[in-house]
């Protein structure tokens, strides 16, 4: 617009934006001079987050930062703003108010910078959050609170804030009712009260197919919403970004990930003991691989224990909570796991929230037919075994690439990522890493980079030799899940006795 005019960088800002997220700065900063709020709407991957950061600390740096920022974001998410804020705006204080010891940081809140929290326990600690008066709040994925009915919206609303900003990857317009819900947060009043929205503007639109009002309600929200899609800013994008997501380990899941780090590392243990570290090879790729499982998806592990938890999966939720939104954004989809079983769960759970999918696998016998329909663009998710689909593929449909879970080979990992960023591909491929925080997949991610060639000599079936891979590494790869930092506060671990069971 005219009176938006272009922001300083801040200089703490440990990153160059892109033109279109300098954009995106200099109007989160136009509306916060303006009183008004609005709807960050990029796609993803085109880095809303470093752009709310950069807002936030140009914020601070003017000194105007004179009480929190609250972010709220899915409890999948909040490791992700953990590390960026960390890579990104290292001089902005941040708090996680998550998990068990979040208790002990509450009186932190109002000197911090940032306090992140998650939609969950938003309402479990709304007391408390409600005594502090913020400077802007934050809301990640607002899509989460288009439920106006719900607790987390009444408690949202209630929250002091001079500003206020939603981040949605979802394109608002398919949804009128969550259109309704974030401006009644940001702006309320602002589209009438619900009723009235619904008989004035949803009914009409969505029943009615009333192009005009649909077009006079684009233009009333227009000025509130910044909505970049991929393609508008395809030229400044690289090829291939690629993007780490952290996952937290939650409750159930995490204490099973433990009971089998301890099972696994005796074993391992007893059997160098017995034969020697060169031959106890199998054993210890064995244990290894019931880690790994773990943080899958507890049903992949053939353990008895294992079916008293089988129902919780953080990975499987986050990325149930990515592909509905990447397929509204027009996304294809490639998604590799190394154990074709995981590919059925995802299947399963694929079909359970009607997004179609076709499949790849060693068990394949036509093999065609699915590449024929993803290249199409009749399906818009190609599920893929690594070992099956990791070479002699073409498949430039894609512009989005996930790895649900790591490989100790990098080069094995990035020739199946070049299935689809390859000759022929005209589109930015954004590439997906879904890794534990603090797991086992963590140490392979640092593995990787720090000794490919080694690790993929030691932890392949067929090399019985145990290589220069020491016994050193091996405990590395069986260290409990560590505490993220925020949350390592004294004698707050929880106990775990000699069977590996928590007290």
């Amino acid at each position: 617009g005219p009176d938006i005019r272009d922001v300083p960088l801040p200089e703490g800002l440990q990153a160059k934006l892109r033109p279109y997220q300098q954009q995106g700065l200099n109007w989160m900063q136009f509306l916060r001079e303006n009183n008004l709020s609005g709807v960050l709407a990029d796609d993803m991957g085109l880095g809303k987050t470093i752009q709310t950061l950069a807002h936030i600390l140009v914020e601070k740096e003017q000194g105007r930062l004179d009480c929190p920022t609250l972010v709220v974001v899915p409890t999948t998410l909040i490791n992700n703003w953990r590390e960026e804020v960390r890579r990104f705006t290292p001089d902005l204080k941040v708090i996680d108010l998550y998990g068990p010891e979040r208790k002990n940081r509450f009186d932190q809140i109002e000197r911090s910078d940032i306090v992140l929290t998650t939609y969950a326990l938003l309402w479990r600690d709304q007391e408390v959050l409600a005594k502090a008066a913020y400077h802007l709040l934050v809301l990640d994925e607002a899509q989460y609170v288009k439920n106006v009915a719900t607790r987390t919206a009444k408690i949202i609303r209630k929250l002091e804030a001079r500003h206020r900003l939603c981040l949605s990857g979802t394109p608002l317009e398919n949804h009128l009712g969550e259109l309704w819900a974030q401006f009644d947060f940001l702006l309320p009043g602002f589209l009438g009260s619900h009723r009235d929205f619904t008989t004035y503007w949803r009914n009409p639109i969505e029943k009615g197919n009333d192009t005009l009002r649909l077009d006079l309600l684009s233009r009333r929200i227009r000025p509130f919403i910044l909505r970049r899609c991929k393609e508008q800013v395809a030229r400044e994008l690289p090829d291939k970004t690629i993007i780490v997501q952290m996952v937290e380990l939650e409750g159930a899941q995490r204490n099973f990930y433990e009971t089998v780090r301890i099972a696994m590392q005796e074993k391992v243990r007893a059997a160098i003991n017995a034969k020697g570290f060169a031959r106890s090879h199998i054993m210890i790729l064995e244990a290894l691989l019931k880690l790994r499982q773990v943080c899958c998806d507890p049903r992949l592990v053939k353990l008895k224990q294992a079916g008293r938890i089988k129902k919780e999966s953080a990975k499987l939720k986050l990325l149930l909570n990515m592909l509905p939104e990447m397929v509204q954004e027009g996304r294809k989809i490639l998604l590799f796991s190394q154990f074709t079983e995981m590919l059925a769960l995802i299947a399963g759970a694929l079909k359970n929230v009607c997004l179609p999918y076709v499949t790849l696998t060693g068990d394949t016998t036509d093999r065609v037919t699915p590449i024929q329909q993803f290249q199409s663009g009749k399906v818009p998710i190609f599920l893929i075994s690594l070992k099956a689909g990791g070479v002699g593929l073409n498949l430039t449909a894609a512009d989005v690439v996930i790895h649900y879970d790591p490989w100790w080979n990098p080069a094995v990992e990035n020739q199946a990522t070049d299935r689809a960023h390859r000759i022929g591909q005209n589109k930015p491929v954004f590439v997906y890493k879904l890794i534990v925080n603090g797991s086992i997949e963590e140490k392979i991610i640092a593995m990787q980079q720090k000794k490919a060639l080694l690790a993929e000599a030691v932890l392949s079936a067929n090399n019985a030799r145990g290589g220069r891979f020491s016994e050193k590494d091996l405990e590395a790869l069986f260290e409990p899940i560590a505490k993220s930092p925020a949350q390592q506060q004294p004698n707050s671990r929880q106990k775990v006795d000699r069977k590996g069971k928590l007290k």
